[in-house]
């Protein structure tokens, strides 16, 4: 359960984010709520799943994932350069987070 509260974490966070591009610096209204609303819920899901996960793995998780996730969207949907080195980037992102999953299973 703790693992499907940090995944839907991660989606409030990157769909926060992805409103927060659309905000303009918070000139506009809605996606300047989707935003707030998006990091609310996520801060909520992920304190709910720190209850029975590790903060660090729980952190690496979330922040690595979403990084990823918001830096794929940007190549995908927004026009920002999908390059040899932003790539490596996301490739290195998840390899972070795999190996600090991997070197603390057992500590809590």
């Amino acid at each position: 359960m703790p693992y499907v509260l940090l995944a839907a974490a991660i989606a409030a966070e990157v769909a926060g984010t992805t409103a927060m591009k659309y905000s303009h610096g918070f000139s506009r209204l809605w996606p300047s709520l989707g935003t707030l609303v998006g990091y609310a819920v996520a801060f909520t899901l992920l304190a709910q799943a720190l209850k029975s996960m590790s903060v660090g793995t729980a952190y690496a998780i979330w922040s690595g994932v979403g990084t990823a996730a918001i830096a794929a969207i940007g190549m995908l949907f927004m026009g920002e350069a999908a390059n040899a080195a932003r790539l490596a980037g996301i490739v290195l992102i998840i390899a972070g987070v795999v190996l600090l999953n991997m070197g603390g299973a057992g500590a809590h």
